[in-house]
């Protein structure tokens, strides 16, 4: 029998959370109306979550787990899952348990009404304040320079059709955004409202730099208006001080003064090197990524398949 639902989950030390995220969907899983299968990836812990992953998928044959040979990070574990769903729909999820699985069938009723991909909308995030200010501000930055259309504030917890899931194959980034790439595969889209809870246990993984790789991949992947914005800023440079040459000009010439002091001068050269070392960086982050699809690493590699 074709399995019905997938559902993908990256783990990276999650040791305390797992037991209770099983706990839940389990709970979930028998009200759906279709074979399920549970893909677990761990992305390279080094707690005991792979050995507690393996006794559940010896005991719950709808589990598997996929154990990747390092922690590749959270976009390209999603995508080992993505690559091995066999589910008609797919829905990821993280495993912090701030994605209430109880969510799950209002993703499946919309895909059933004929949507290929629901996303959670977060609503009343439960992070610390800096954390808060640099979601709502990445999310309203990648909209305004993406040239498409993602949704704000949606993250990862979604449902996608497999249609969608196939596209996603077919998009081989070395520097994944997935959000990025679901909202660029198109098809029928929705968003449905979901309070996002507190992480069940621990540390949050996700720190302030690894949020600041997640902005700059979703937003050098999706948009070349940085660089564009160098050329701007270079014709408005270039523009004031030819003008503010000819005002120097005939300030010393016609009027027999000097025009601004030398400390202008020196802090208008201080300005332009911050300029131009701030577009020479975003140059460098364009080149880095194009390095890197060069290269065709592989972005994980599998050390273990459990139940496959």
């Amino acid at each position: 029998m074709a399995t019905a639902y997938s559902l993908v989950i990256p783990i990276f030390n999650e040791e305390a959370i797992i037991p209770e995220l099983w706990n839940r969907l389990g709970a979930v899983i028998p009200t759906l109306d279709g074979d399920t299968e549970v893909i677990f990836v761990n992305d390279g812990s080094y707690d005991s979550s792979l050995d507690i992953l393996t006794q559940l998928a010896q005991q719950h044959p709808e589990i598997k787990v996929i154990a990747l040979s390092r922690n590749f990070g959270h976009q390209c574990a999603i995508a080992a899952g993505i690559d091995h769903a066999q589910g008609q729909a797919v829905i990821l999820m993280d495993g912090d348990l701030q994605d209430p699985p109880e969510a799950i069938p209002t993703f499946i009723s919309h895909w059933q009404q004929g949507y290929h991909v629901v996303y959670a909308i977060r609503t009343k995030r439960k992070e610390s304040l800096p954390k808060r200010i640099a979601f709502t501000t990445f999310y309203r930055l990648h909209h305004l320079l993406s040239g498409i259309d993602i949704p704000l504030d949606a993250g990862i917890f979604s449902l996608m059709d497999r249609k969608v899931i196939l596209a996603l194959r077919q998009m081989p980034e070395r520097n994944k955004y997935i959000s990025g790439l679901r909202a660029y595969a198109g098809f029928r889209q929705t968003g449905v409202i979901i309070e996002r809870g507190h992480r069940y246990s621990g540390e949050p993984r996700v720190t302030i730099l690894k949020l600041f790789k997640l902005a700059f991949d979703g937003i050098f992947a999706f948009s070349n208006i940085p660089l564009k914005l160098a050329t701007y800023l270079g014709l408005v440079c270039a523009t004031s001080s030819f003008l503010l040459g000819l005002i120097g000009l005939y300030y010393k010439f016609i009027l027999g003064r000097t025009f601004l002091s030398w400390a202008y001068g020196l802090t208008t050269t201080f300005f332009m090197g911050g300029i131009q070392l701030i577009f020479l960086g975003i140059i460098g982050e364009y080149i880095g990524r194009i390095y890197d699809e060069v290269k065709q690493r592989p972005y994980y590699i599998i050390a273990d398949k459990i139940n496959f």
